[in-house]
């Protein structure tokens, strides 16, 4: 949730001061939680979940600026697989005003995991089968051991050293598209439709129909 909507408020020009998660849960997961060693892993890859967004927009943040953001996950046995999730965001808006937006989500926590761990497998096996060669290449080479392309499925995803994180889920889901199109010969794809945009070719396409 917050790679999507961290990216829309940043895009938008709003900027988010303060992010706080509450989440309890009763399954393994919550239990295995509610180590102190295990939460804080959870804890950094759930808070650095919005860094390159924030680190993107120099215009709303000044350099080492970062919005305040809390996690919290409790173990509660009786609710089970049942995810409980509350979720604030508060945002300064124009002329110093503020905006707080609030959700609570309830999900079966397990029942949405396990389609990931599925893709995660379907994307690695398929990313195995692609080889490239450039026509100055004696050999084809295949994509590096840290596949990157999988962080659209990841909350904290690896990246090869040097390589810029991205957490922005639609920025994530456009890579995987155009490494498939690129598989097949095409060009990559945007949403720029400028042959629309123009206006000389739209008279042409007009008179044509």
């Amino acid at each position: 949730m917050k790679s999507v909507l961290v990216d829309f408020l940043v895009s938008a020009g709003i900027k988010p001061m303060s992010i706080v998660s509450y989440n309890h849960l009763g399954n393994n997961d919550g239990k295995n939680l509610s180590s102190a060693k295990q939460f804080r892993s959870k804890e950094i890859s759930k808070s650095t979940v919005v860094d390159d967004m924030v680190m993107a927009n120099n215009v709303l943040y000044a350099k080492g600026e970062h919005p305040d953001h809390c996690v919290v996950i409790k173990y509660v046995p009786y609710v089970k697989d049942s995810k409980r999730a509350l979720d604030e965001y508060v945002s300064r808006i124009f002329m110093g005003g503020h905006n707080t937006i609030t959700l609570n989500n309830v999900c079966e926590d397990s029942l949405l995991a396990a389609p990931l761990m599925l893709d995660l497998v379907i994307l690695t096996e398929l990313m195995e089968r692609i080889s490239w060669q450039t026509p100055n290449m004696q050999k084809a080479e295949r994509f590096g051991c840290v596949l990157s392309i999988l962080s659209y499925l990841l909350k904290a995803p690896q990246v090869p050293k040097g390589t810029p994180v991205v957490n922005a889920l639609f920025k994530q889901r456009n890579c995987i598209v155009n490494v498939f199109r690129a598989c097949v010969g095409l060009q990559p794809d945007n949403d720029m439709l400028l042959e629309y945009k123009l206006y000389n070719n739209l008279n042409n396409t007009v008179n044509q129909s």
